[in-house]
C-alpha cells in the first residue's frame, strides 16, 4: 500500500459521522477512498447526509499524526517472520468471512506470522522469503478451521484449566483457537493453544487474538509476553487505529469479529451478564455452532453456560465432543490425536489414602472449610495441611470466599 492510499483510507475511517456502514456505501458508489474525496458535492449528496458531507470536506485533525505513526509501524520489523500489516475492505488479504457482516471493519491491523487469503506482499522492507517463516498455504487462517473459546475474566481454577486443556487438544487436532487476549479464560485459551503445538512446529497457526485496542498496545499488560508468542505462531488482529486505548465500549464490539472469524464458539464459564454471551449470541445468529461446558449449579460463573444450553447450545464434556460436531473435519483430525493425558479426569489412583478420602468428600462442587470438616471429621490444622498439599499438586483449586474445588481434566 502506498502512503497516499493509506492516507485516504485513514481519512475515511476517521471522518466523524462516517461509520463502517456509511463508508461501505460510499465505496460501493465511488470506488477507492481517493475517489470518494474527489467527488463533487452533488454526487456525494446522493449517498451522504448533510453532516457526513461536511465531514468529508475537511481533513480530521488527527489524520496527520496517525498517518505518521501507522506508516512507521508498517515499516517496523521486530522479527523476520512477524509482519505488520494493514488490510482494507476489498483487499485480497481481507478475511472473506467478515464480508457478510452488516458492518465489516473498513480497515484491519494485523501483527503476526499468519495471514488471510493470500500471502501478503513483501513490501515496506519485509523479506520475500525465509526458511523459518510460515509458508503461504501453511500460514493461512481458514475460518472453517477456527473455533472461538471465550469465558469469564475471573474464572474458577477449574474453568481456567478447562480453557487451557480444551484449547490444547483442539490445536493438536488441527484447529486454530480464537479469543480476545483478556484475563481469565481468554488468556488460558491462548496459552493452551500454544502448548498444543508440537515441539519445533512452525507450520500450524495455533491461535488468533482479536483485541480491543490499537496493536501498538497490549491490554492487559500482564499479557505482553503472551501477545509476543501469539505473534510468533499466529496473529493479533484489531479494527482500531494505532494508539487506541482500552475503552470499555470497544471490547463488546470486537466480539462480532471473534464470532465472524470462527466456525463455532465454546463458552467455558460465564455469568449471566457476561460479554461472552454476546459472542455466543452473535455466533448463533450467524447459524454457527455454540458449545458450552456445564458446571456446578451453585457457581455464578456457570449460570451463563447453563442458560446457553437451555437455549440450544451443545453441552460438551471433552474436546472430542466438539470435534465430532464439526462435520467435514475428519480429514484434518485423522492424523492428529487428542492427548490422552489431557483427556483423562484427575483421579485418585495411587494417591495416599488420606488424600483419596478427602477428594471423595469434596466432590466437584465448591465447598467451604467448615463443610469439609463436617464431612471428614478432620482437625482444622490437618485439613488445611492436606488442602495445601493437594493445591500444590494441582488437584484442588482455591476459590474466592474461602471455598475449595476439586480439579478435573477434560
Amino acid at each position: 500500500m502506498e502512503r497516499d492510499e493509506l492516507k485516504a483510507w485513514l481519512r475515511l475511517s476517521l471522518s466523524p459521522g462516517i461509520g463502517n456502514i456509511s463508508a461501505r456505501k460510499l465505496l460501493t458508489a465511488f470506488g477507492l477512498p481517493q475517489a470518494v474525496f474527489e467527488q463533487p458535492t452533488s454526487a456525494l449528496q446522493q449517498v451522504a447526509n448533510a453532516t457526513q458531507l461536511q465531514s468529508l470536506r475537511s481533513e480530521p485533525a488527527t489524520l496527520a499524526p496517525l498517518l505518521e505513526t501507522t506508516w512507521a509501524w508498517l515499516n517496523q520489523s521486530d522479527d523476520k517472520c512477524v509482519r505488520h500489516q494493514v488490510v482494507t475492505l476489498g483487499d485480497a488479504g481481507y478475511p472473506q468471512a467478515l464480508l457478510s457482516m452488516d458492518d465489516p471493519p473498513l480497515m484491519l491491523y494485523l501483527l503476526g506470522a499468519a495471514h488471510f487469503g493470500v500471502n501478503p506482499a513483501p513490501e515496506l522492507g519485509q523479506p520475500t522469503s525465509s526458511a523459518s517463516c510460515l509458508a503461504p498455504e501453511k500460514g493461512l487462517i481458514d475460518p472453517d478451521h477456527c473455533l472461538a473459546i471465550v469465558g469469564s475474566r475471573n474464572p474458577t481454577p477449574q474453568g481456567a484449566r478447562n480453557a487451557r486443556l480444551f484449547a490444547k487438544a483442539l490445536v493438536q487436532a488441527g484447529l486454530t483457537v480464537v479469543s480476545g487476549l483478556a484475563l481469565g479464560v481468554d488468556g488460558a485459551a491462548h496459552e493452551g493453544a500454544l502448548e498444543g503445538l508440537s515441539d519445533g512446529d512452525n507450520d500450524q497457526v495455533a491461535t488468533l487474538a482479536v483485541i480491543g485496542t490499537g496493536l501498538d498496545r497490549v491490554y492487559p499488560r500482564a499479557h505482553h509476553g503472551l501477545a509476543h508468542r501469539i505473534a510468533q505462531h499466529g496473529l493479533l488482529l484489531s479494527e482500531y487505529p494505532l494508539g487506541t486505548p482500552p475503552l470499555n465500549a470497544n471490547f463488546p464490539k470486537r466480539n462480532r469479529l471473534i464470532a465472524g472469524l470462527c466456525r463455532g464458539t465454546l463458552v467455558v464459564e460465564a455469568a449471566m451478564q457476561s460479554g461472552s454471551l454476546i459472542s455466543a449470541r452473535l455466533t448463533a445468529e450467524q447459524g454457527k455452532d455454540v458449545f458450552a461446558i456445564p458446571g456446578s449449579i451453585h457457581a455464578a460463573q456457570s449460570r451463563g453456560c447453563h442458560a446457553l444450553i437451555k437455549q440450544g447450545a451443545k453441552l460438551v464434556e471433552s474436546a472430542q465432543d466438539i470435534l465430532e460436531e464439526l462435520q467435514g473435519f475428519d480429514a484434518c483430525t485423522a492424523s492428529s490425536q487428542v492427548s490422552a493425558a489431557d483427556a483423562q479426569t484427575t483421579g485418585t489412583d495411587g494417591a495416599p489414602e488420606s488424600d483419596r478420602l478427602l477428594l471423595q468428600a469434596m466432590g466437584f462442587d465448591p465447598v467451604g472449610l467448615d463443610a469439609l470438616q463436617g464431612r471428614t471429621q478432620l482437625e482444622t490444622a490437618d485439613l488445611q495441611a492436606q488442602l495445601m498439599t493437594l493445591e500444590l499438586n494441582g488437584q484442588v483449586g482455591r476459590l474466592p470466599g474461602g471455598l475449595f474445588q476439586r480439579m478435573a481434566g477434560i
